[in-house]
């Protein structure tokens, strides 16, 4: 009776939709904060550097420390615990940028964070996947990210409101991210009581049924694929310096910046349901747009003529939104379901690792030279392609048509 009232009630579509919501509700919590960390770094005497560092370091931390969290989920199936744990981190270190006078604990606070979304990462991507399985992977994965992202841009313009309204200061705008926390920490706990086991939706052998066969091997399709994701984003700019430039050179004014990174997350969305639709159609041939967006970033977000520099940011949204759906619906369909937490936890780390790679690259590049950014990263993602053409195409595309 139970299994047959989660499936009247809480079809996979709901559940989706319903994790897509506090999904939305988290990003107005850190994406308002994503928008600004850059400006309000340097309002501490952060250079460019250190804002590479930084935000590069809470990237490889949001990522990275997957590598721990995947394994961790494969075996207990502690799913929910990592989730409600990974989302509560996040939702009190936001609020409390706020509260904080110094550059170390603004950067520590920052940082910890992008731990939280690391401790939920790959529990959720799991959830997500087995009620992905019975709507398609493409579609399932690409409605969550457009959900997430309707909370990418509601974030940055919240924070743009309250700095309008306030003559620039960034605290209460921390501060006032502390109501949508609450809010979508509500949801997770409704969420959680409504499905206390998201495996029931996945067809065949229920994963969640006997615990992950020790020493599996993940498929070889998964590593030439991940291989060719730290190559291409290692070559990708983060938020913070891309804000840098915009707010230091006077692109457009300060409390502009959240409202373009807000536009960048909408254009996330979009791509992320296009690339998600072409996915279930086309297949991983999709991703070929990924190395080439990456490469036209530099070349026109680190101009001083603000439409081709908002432009360029609008770029990044676009390849942000396809790493975050199209990708890890990939995953879900290269690698069996008893190592996907695993599997999604090293791809986590290979792209934290690359994603901090490229925020010290593109800001030590940009302190010495622009011109040194667009041709160092043209030649990172030439390379890309050519690897995704010839070998991550043809392997990726095999192991989904075989499962």
């Amino acid at each position: 009776m139970k299994s047959t009232t989660l499936t009247v009630r809480w079809t996979p579509w709901r559940f989706v939709t319903a994790f897509g919501v506090v999904s939305l509700l988290s990003d107005v919590v850190y994406e308002g904060a994503r928008s600004v960390i850059g400006p309000y770094l340097a309002t501490f005497g952060a250079s460019a550097t250190l804002v590479g560092l930084v935000t590069g370091v809470g990237e490889a931390f949001a990522l990275a420390g997957r590598l721990g969290t995947g394994p961790l989920a494969d075996r207990t199936r502690a799913y929910w615990p990592l989730v409600l744990v990974g989302y509560a981190v996040t939702m009190v270190a936001v609020p409390a940028l706020g509260l904080t006078t110094a550059l170390w604990l603004a950067a520590a606070l920052f940082i910890a964070e992008r731990a939280g979304k690391a401790i939920r990462g790959p529990a959720r991507d799991v959830m997500i996947s087995h009620a992905a399985a019975a709507v398609g992977r493409g579609k399932g994965f690409a409605v969550h990210e457009a959900l997430d992202q309707a909370g990418g841009v509601a974030g940055p313009l919240l924070v743009a409101a309250v700095l309008a309204a306030t003559a620039h200061n960034y605290r209460p705008a921390f501060l006032a991210l502390a109501v949508p926390a609450v809010a979508g920490m509500l949801v997770l706990l409704w969420l959680r009581a409504g499905v206390p086991d998201p495996g029931r939706f996945e067809p065949g052998p229920r994963p969640g049924a006997a615990p992950a066969p020790p020493g599996g091997r993940l498929p070889r399709e998964f590593w030439i694929y991940l291989a060719f994701t730290v190559l291409t984003t290692a070559g990708y700019a983060t938020f913070g310096v891309l804000s840098f430039h915009l707010a230091t050179r006077d692109v457009v004014p300060v409390a502009v910046v959240p409202v373009v990174y807000a536009g960048a997350m909408g254009v996330d969305a979009l791509a992320a349901l296009a690339s998600g639709w072409l996915y279930d159609r086309a297949g991983v041939r999709v991703l070929a747009a990924v190395p080439v967006l990456t490469a036209l970033i530099p070349l026109a977000a680190f101009t001083t003529t603000p439409l081709i520099a908002v432009a360029g940011v609008l770029a990044w949204g676009a390849v942000l939104g396809i790493q975050e759906s199209t990708m890890r619906a990939t995953i879900a369909d290269i690698v069996p379901a008893a190592r996907r937490g695993t599997a999604y936890g090293i791809f986590a780390a290979g792209l934290g690792a690359a994603t901090l790679v490229g925020g010290l690259l593109t800001g030590a590049l940009y302190d010495y030279s622009i011109t040194a950014v667009i041709i160092t990263v043209t030649g990172i993602q030439a390379v890309a392609l050519a690897m995704f053409l010839t070998t991550v195409r043809p392997a990726t595309q095999a192991r989904v048509l075989r499962r």
